[in-house]
Formats: structure tokens, sequence, C-alpha cells
């Protein structure tokens, strides 16, 4: 595991997006399947990407896909498609036929079926399940990831690509990215930031099993964190920039 810290919330979200364009940039051949969560952190990513790295990212080599998704319209606040889209695809005129939204007003069961099919038929396969080429993902302050929450690890060694979740402080459903992918992603990164997330971050670095987001960055293979210094709880193997 490789982990990246910044001063500030704002510089690490410049520095993930710097290096996602330069891991795009040494491969100028290639077409990256990317899936994205969703959550205030990365709407961060998205507001500062469409200001000040629109021109400098090969839009065209990107196929965008989602980790998980609130089963909300896309015009709803919550919905992570629609977030996205407002913050970010809109204003880089990403082309349509490369974004893959999760339907989140669909019936639950049915949509994550729906999708894990779409990305079967569209991913590239590696050791028999879709393997995209970048995962990003957050983490909350219970060590939940990809709508995965506590309690819920049984999705973790789910071969159904997407599964419904649900939410278990509000009961919201949710369609979530298993194991099953999440193990099986050439490159997995962590966006994490805030003084609220340092217990889960010290469940990552230093912890054992202890939750969904933990088990996750042990047990994949390929594992980045990006972090600001409030997240930071403790002296740890990292590089700065």
């Amino acid at each position: 595991m490789k982990t990246y810290i910044n001063s500030t919330a704002v510089e690490t979200a410049r520095a993930l997006i710097k290096h996602l364009i330069g891991l795009m940039e040494a491969e100028p051949d290639k077409i990256f399947h990317i899936a994205f969560s969703g959550g205030s952190t990365p709407s961060l990513m998205f507001d500062l990407w469409a200001e000040e790295f629109k021109d400098a990212t090969p839009w065209v080599r990107m196929r965008i896909y989602w980790v998980d998704e609130r089963c909300v319209p896309a015009e709803d606040s919550e919905s992570n498609y629609g977030t996205m889209r407002r913050l970010l695809l809109d204003k880089v005129a990403m082309p349509e036929e490369y974004i893959f939204p999760i339907d989140g007003s669909n019936q639950p069961d049915d949509e994550a079926n729906s999708y894990s099919r779409l990305v079967r038929c569209n991913v590239p396969l590696w050791h028999g399940f879709p393997a995209f080429d970048i995962v990003l993902l957050g983490a909350g302050e219970d060590g939940h990831t990809s709508s995965i929450f506590p309690g819920q690890e049984y999705l973790l060694s789910s071969f159904h690509p997407y599964e419904l979740s649900v939410n278990p402080y509000n009961g919201q459903k949710r369609i979530a990215m298993t194991g099953c992918l999440l193990f099986n992603a050439k490159q997995l990164i962590f966006f994490i930031t805030g003084r609220n997330k340092s217990n889960v971050v010290r469940d990552i670095l230093d912890s054992g099993d202890t939750g969904p987001a933990a088990y996750v960055a042990h047990h994949a293979w390929n594992v980045e964190v990006f972090m600001d210094e409030l997240a930071k709880t403790q002296p740890i193997h990292a590089v700065y920039s």
C-alpha cells in the first residue's frame, strides 16, 4: 500500500487528479475504464478538475462508471451520477457514449442486475471478472466503502458485480460494487480527507480488518491512499507531495 499525504483537502484532490492524468499519459494508446465513488470528498475533486485540469485530461480515452449509487433519480442532489455530471462531466463536454451511469430511479434489484450485465459487457475481463483500470473509493467514519456498511461484509465475497445494499442509519437503498470487482481492479485508490476520518484511516493503515474499507485496503492487490494532514493520525511511511 502506498500513501500520499498533502497539507489540505484541496491539495489532496489536486494531487490525485494529477496522478490520474499521469497514469493515462503513461499509456497514451490505452482506454481507461474508471469507476468513481460519490460523496462530498469526490465533489471537491470534480470542481477542481473542471476548473484547473479540463484541457489536460484525455477525456476521450476515459470510460466513466460508478462504484455505488443511491436509489434516487439523477436530478436528486444525493445522486452520485447527477453530482458528477453537474460538477464535471457537463463542463468538459464528455461524450455521452463514454458515460455509464447507474440508474437510481429504477427498481433497485433490477438495476443492480442490469448494471452488472452492462459492466460485464463493457469492461475487459481478467480472472473471469470485469477489471477496472482504476477504482476510486472513499471511506465513511464507520468504515464503510462502496456503500458496503459494517454488518454487510457478505457483499465483499459476492460474485455478483453489483448488489443492493441498505444504509443502516436511514434505510436508504443503494447499489454497491461488490468484492469480485473491488479485488479485481488493476488499481484501487482511496481518497480520504478530514479529521473525522482519522479513525478509519488508522484502521486502513495500521489496524486489522476492522471494517469494509480496511478489509478492502488490506486484500486488494494494488492500493494507494490519498489523504490530507487532518486525516493522518500518526507518523506513517508515506510519500509527501
